[in-house]
C-alpha cells in the first residue's frame, strides 16, 4: 500500500499530464452539502457523501453546466481538495465519499498528489477517503477507468461504483475490476418490498457481491419497506431521503430507523 510520503513527498515528482499542463481557467465557485451512509445495524453514519453545489448552496446542475473539456480537470481537483477541507472543518469522522470523474484523470499517480496534499494539510486520514463514480456511457475508456481504480487502491483509499445496474455493462465492469463497495442504483431500490422482479434481480447481484466479498449500499431509500426488504438481505448500508436529506455545508442528524436498530 502506497502512503503520503510516497507520493506527496516522492523524491522525483511523478511526470506532469495534460491536465497539470492545461492553462487556468477562471476556477468555479463552489460548496459541498453531505449525505449520510448509514450502517443501521449501529444506527451510525458509515459514510458521508459530498455532493457538489454552489457557494450558495445553489443545484449540482448549475454548477456542473460549467464544466467543460477546458476545466475538466481542474474542477475535479477543486471538488477533491474542496470536499476533504469542508469535511476536516465539520469534524467528520466517518469515511468521506468523493465523486471523481475519470475523464479528468490523465495519470493516476501524478492527478492524485493534491489529493494527499489536502489531506495531510487539513489531517483528514487518507484511509477514510472513498472514491466512487458512475458506471456509464460517458467514460471514455473502461480500460483506463479500472487503472485509475486499481492505482486508488493501491494508495489505499476505498473505491467504489456508484448507480450499478442503471447501465448495460455494469456486471462486465465488476469482472475487470473489484471495487470495495457498490451502490445500487435506485431504479432497482424503488419499490422493491413490492416488486417480485426487481427482488429477484437485487438478490442475484447480492449474491455475485457476497462471492466478490464486495459491500453494498442500497441508494435512494425513501420507506420503512424498502429499508426493511435490504436488511432482511443482510445489507446494512443505506442511504436515502428516509433516513436524512443532504444538509449544506453540515452534517443532518440521521433519522427512520427501525426501532431494533
Amino acid at each position: 500500500m502506497m502512503n503520503i510520503r510516497d507520493v506527496g513527498h516522492a523524491p522525483e515528482r511523478p511526470p506532469r499530464c495534460e491536465g497539470c499542463d492545461a492553462p487556468d481557467a477562471a476556477p468555479i465557485d463552489i460548496a459541498f452539502a453531505f449525505q449520510p451512509i448509514v450502517d443501521v445495524s449501529t444506527g451510525q453514519a458509515y459514510a458521508h457523501e459530498a455532493l457538489v453545489r454552489g457557494p450558495q448552496g445553489e443545484s449540482a446542475a448549475s454548477v456542473l453546466k460549467q464544466v467543460g473539456n477546458e476545466n475538466r480537470y481542474r474542477f475535479d481537483q477543486r471538488c477533491r481538495t474542496t470536499a476533504i477541507a469542508q469535511a476536516s472543518a465539520l469534524g467528520m469522522q466517518s469515511f468521506l465519499s468523493i465523486n471523481f470523474m475519470p475523464n479528468a484523470v490523465y495519470q493516476p499517480a501524478a492527478c492524485i498528489r493534491s489529493t494527499f496534499e489536502a489531506a495531510q494539510k487539513y489531517g483528514f486520514p487518507l484511509e477514510r477517503i472513498i472514491f466512487e463514480t458512475v458506471e456509464g456511457e460517458n467514460i471514455v475508456s473502461r480500460a483506463h477507468l479500472v487503472e485509475i481504480f486499481r492505482a486508488y487502491q493501491s494508495f489505499g483509499f476505498q473505491t467504489a461504483i456508484d448507480d450499478f445496474g442503471s447501465g448495460y455493462s455494469g456486471l462486465t465492469l465488476l469482472a475487470d475490476f473489484q471495487p470495495d463497495l457498490i451502490k445500487l442504483d435506485m431504479g432497482l431500490v424503488r419499490g422493491i418490498d413490492a416488486d417480485v422482479t426487481r427482488q429477484r434481480i437485487v438478490c442475484g447481484v447480492l449474491q455475485i457481491c457476497r462471492d466478490l466479498g464486495i459491500r453494498v449500499i442500497a441508494e435512494g431509500i425513501e420507506t420503512a419497506g424498502e429499508r426493511d426488504f435490504f436488511a432482511s438481505e443482510g445489507v446494512a448500508l443505506m442511504q436515502g431521503y428516509l433516513f436524512a436529506r443532504p444538509a449544506f455545508k453540515a452534517l443532518p442528524e440521521i433519522g427512520g430507523l427501525a426501532e431494533s436498530a
